[in-house]
């Protein structure tokens, strides 16, 4: 067959090439194109205004996602005012079910105002009241308005004193926020909240622990473990509260490891101690104290730094660290006191048991979070 013969039109190879191109074209079509139908943008946005007597709301919500919902009205039949208003109570049912705000411990009992279609977002918008008897500390929002749809997000906007306060993204993995109040019972709030994060942290917190105990081994008057436990408060407030501010933030992958050998290095100091006869704690306590304040600094970051209330937080986790470092101080210095008063050569053995043991476990966690990080 002759080239110029492939391309005749009463060829039947012609008509069976062509069928097949059109087929082809055809499928790409419907692999690569969107159908028309497609979710637009899967957000809804929710702006919260507080007041003294409660929280003027908006909540604009997109018509397909209130029509998946619904199931028997379409996103564009929505868009006229007389079927939105003939679904009004069922979608206002459907809000009350999912969105939920919390006054402190209190949940608020919502109140529904004017409907609004905003023809150019092809979206509804409802005005929302919360009511409340006094400012609460904290504010606790809730919002899974679509759980069908797995990518939806709602945006809030928290507004007090006539300014945007704090932004937040809720979705079906993080449907809830907490709002520290920019008033007194806020600020209590806070305190309550994080000095008891901050004593459990290092009382939890065997490295930690372990840091101050070496520091603590060789005893010492009432000024000089003064001195050294004030050089390491002092050291880690200052890292943590850059780290917290985002102003310096070093990954966790060097720090934790550096923890691990200030622990090795406090250890290893005291068994030096006997045979130089010197005693540099305050200035390791200072040094390490950097380090350590990183560390915190990276457990406090999971609790979520209120921004309107950032001071107060950093205060009162510092604060809890402070107070449950001071209690690990009285315990072992006391009983270590008690000891060396009674029988110096156990306290010489503990020393020397202890300083060890702690450089082995230093060993341990460096070893552990260099090579077999979590």
């Amino acid at each position: 067959m002759e080239t110029g013969d492939w391309f005749d039109a009463t060829n039947p190879w012609f008509f069976r090439a062509a069928a097949r191109i059109f087929i082809l074209c055809a499928l790409a079509l419907l692999t690569f194109t969107k159908p028309s139908f497609a979710h637009p943008v899967p957000f809804s946005y929710l702006d919260l205004k507080l007041g003294a007597e409660g929280i003027e709301a908006t909540l604009v919500a997109h018509s397909v996602d209130l029509s998946d919902e619904l199931g028997w009205v379409t996103p564009d039949e929505l868009m006229d005012r007389g079927v939105a208003e003939k679904w009004r109570g069922e979608i206002q049912s459907l809000i009350s079910a999912r969105l939920v705000a919390r006054a402190d411990r209190e949940d608020l009992k919502i109140e529904f105002g004017n409907m609004d279609i905003l023809q150019d977002r092809q979206a509804l918008q409802f005005h929302l009241r919360f009511r409340w008897p006094k400012v609460p500390g904290t504010l606790g929002v809730r919002c899974a308005l679509f759980p069908r749809s797995p990518q939806h997000q709602t945006f809030v906007n928290i507004y007090e004193k006539g300014r945007l306060a704090h932004q937040g993204i809720l979705s079906r993995d993080q449907p809830e926020l907490q709002y520290y109040t920019g008033s007194a019972p806020g600020n209590l709030a806070v305190l309550k909240k994080f000095i008891p994060a901050g004593i459990e942290h290092i009382l939890i917190g065997p490295d930690h622990i372990l840091f101050i105990v070496g520091l603590l081994l060789l005893g010492g008057g009432i000024l000089r473990l003064l001195k050294i436990i004030t050089a390491f408060t002092i050291a880690h407030s200052i890292t943590l509260s850059l780290a917290a501010l985002n102003l310096v933030s070093p990954p966790a992958r060097l720090i934790e490891p550096a923890i691990a050998l200030s622990i090795i290095y406090v250890g290893l100091d005291n068994l030096l101690v006997g045979k130089e006869g010197r005693d540099a704690r305050a200035w390791i306590a200072f040094f390490f104290g950097f380090i350590h304040g990183f560390g915190f600094a990276n457990v406090l970051r999971e609790f979520g730094l209120p921004r309107q209330a950032l001071g107060w937080s950093l205060f009162s986790f510092n604060f809890g660290v402070e107070i449950g470092q001071a209690f690990i101080v009285l315990i072992v210095a006391s009983v270590l006191n008690v000891i060396r008063s009674r029988d110096q050569r156990l306290a010489q053995r503990i020393v020397l048991a202890g300083s060890a043991s702690v450089v082995l476990a230093g060993a341990y966690w460096f070893v552990q979070r260099v090579f077999f990080p979590a």
